[in-house]
C-alpha cells in the first residue's frame, strides 16, 4: 500500500528547537485532532489539492478511527464530507463506527486492528478505498486498519496522512538530524 504524509509533525519533546513554520504546523496538527473549524478547513483544502489530479469518482474515502466514536466525529465528519465532495470521491464516514472506547494508540502502544469499530461489510464489499488519517508515525495503525478493511471485502489502494512524525536520532557529536 502507498503511504503519503503531507507535513511533518515534530513530537513535543523536539519543540524547543523547533522552527516557527515546524511550530505552526504542529499547532495547526493539534487543532485539527481538537476538531477546530479552521483546521478542519485547511486540512480538507491541503488533502484535496494533493488528490487532485487523481480520478476518485469511484473510490471511497475512509478515515482511520479514532479512539472512540466521539473524537472519530469531532475529527472527521465534516473532513471526511469536504474531502469527498472535493475530489469527487464517496464519503466512507457513515459506514464506519467506533463502539465503546480503546486505549489510545501513542498511550498503550497497540497496534493490533480495533476490534471496537464496526465495518459496514456490505456497503464496502468489492469498493476501492483511501484510507486518511492525521497522523503517521510508524505506519502499524494503517497497516491494521487496511487488514480490517481489505477482510471486510474492500480493495485499499492508499493511506494519506496529514502528518508524519519526524524522528530525531542523536548521532555520536549530540546533534539532531
Amino acid at each position: 500500500m502507498f503511504k503519503y504524509a503531507l507535513l511533518d509533525y515534530v513530537p513535543q519533546r523536539y519543540l524547543r528547537r523547533a522552527s516557527f513554520d515546524t511550530l505552526e504546523n504542529d499547532r495547526f496538527i493539534l487543532d485539527f485532532k481538537s476538531g477546530r473549524r479552521y483546521a478542519t478547513d485547511k486540512a480538507s483544502r491541503l488533502i484535496g489539492k494533493a488528490l487532485s489530479l487523481m480520478d476518485l469518482k469511484d473510490t471511497v474515502i475512509v478515515c482511520i478511527p479514532a479512539s472512540c466514536q466521539q473524537t472519530y466525529t469531532r475529527r472527521f465528519r465534516n473532513f471526511s464530507a469536504k474531502v469527498s465532495a472535493l475530489c469527487g470521491a464517496i464519503d466512507g464516514f457513515e459506514h464506519i463506527h467506533v463502539i465503546g472506547k480503546r486505549e489510545k494508540v501513542h498511550i498503550c502502544g497497540e497496534h493490533a486492528a480495533e476490534d471496537n469499530v464496526w465495518i459496514d461489510e456490505d456497503f464496502f464489499k468489492g469498493k476501492r478505498i483511501l484510507l486518511i488519517d492525521d497522523i503517521c508515525t510508524s505506519g502499524r495503525t494503517s497497516d491494521a486498519f487496511k487488514e480490517r478493511m481489505e477482510s471486510a471485502g474492500a480493495h485499499v489502494r492508499m493511506a494519506m496522512f496529514l502528518a508524519k512524525t519526524k524522528n530525531y536520532r542523536r548521532t555520536n557529536n549530540y546533534k539532531y538530524n
